[in-house]
């Protein structure tokens, strides 16, 4: 679980994120897959239900009234029990979705969300009480209004569950060049259902996906060590520093060096 505070608006931010749930007590967000825009606010929460490649950014934040949210990443072994346990299978979504949704957070859920933080002011009970806890949360989940898309992502063999197979193939393999045809066989998929279903649920093809990944992962290792970008290219699995830069540009608006030195300048 981490907790989350902002006291300004933020610039967009590129990041993967795992499969999560995240809950806003205060402010705004906005969160971009592609072409499509997920805004979100308090009352409200945003489900990630696979690895995926997002453009986040604080909308509404100050220092009076800060920014606070609560991500809590979902175990989807323990979700796939549960799923079972309570025989969720039945309302389990037949077409695949989009592998975010936001939804409304009841009076039920936002009970077990604030047991959960509250468990931070008392860490001696954190061990005990917060596995309970987050099961409690799962439970809600699978009884709410997105109960189905997230039986589907807990199921081994759905489609859904296919397709995040394929994408934890990708992130580990990253730098390495994919053979769609192999990719499509590991998860048991035909070529033609692998690239549909996988599009519907990330809004990108494999291979733009793996560009974005690449490209979020070369940033991520500018900023910690502070490589050079050709180094960065090769790698994160590019053969060409040119094309590397071009298509880093693209995403994050400045080629990597002007990016990394005005990220450090900003916060120096």
């Amino acid at each position: 679980m981490n907790c989350i505070k902002l006291n300004v608006v933020d610039e967009n931010l590129p990041s993967v994120y795992c499969p999560s749930l995240c809950v806003i007590v205060q402010g705004k967000k906005r969160v971009l897959l592609e072409n499509e825009i997920f805004q979100y606010q308090p009352s409200e929460y945003l489900v990630a239900s696979v690895d995926l490649p997002l453009i986040g950014q604080v909308i509404e934040a100050t220092e009076q009234s800060p920014y606070l949210c609560m991500q809590l990443e979902l175990d989807l072994h323990e979700l796939a029990e549960l799923t079972v346990r309570s025989n969720k299978f039945s309302e389990m979504r037949k077409s695949i979705q989009r592998g975010i949704f936001i939804g409304d957070v009841d009076d039920s859920l936002a009970d077990s969300v604030v047991r959960l933080v509250r468990l931070l002011e008392t860490p001696q009970d954190i061990e005990v009480l917060a596995p309970l806890v987050k099961r409690e949360i799962y439970y809600r989940l699978l009884n709410g209004q997105f109960g189905g898309n997230i039986a589907a992502v807990a199921q081994f063999g759905s489609q859904m569950q296919r397709i995040s197979a394929a994408i934890k193939i990708l992130k580990s393999n990253f730098n390495s060049r994919i053979n769609i045809e192999e990719l499509a066989a590991q998860v048991g998929m035909s070529i033609s259902s692998f690239h549909s279903h996988f599009k519907a649920v990330t809004a990108m093809t494999p291979l733009q996906y793996q560009k974005r990944f690449r490209l979020i992962e070369a940033r991520k290792i500018m900023m910690t060590v502070r490589q050079d970008a050709a180094r960065t290219a090769y790698q994160v699995g590019y053969e060409s520093p040119s094309q590397f830069s071009r298509e880093y540009a693209r995403l994050f608006g400045k080629p990597p060096v002007r990016d990394i030195d005005s990220i450090y300048w900003k916060y120096s």
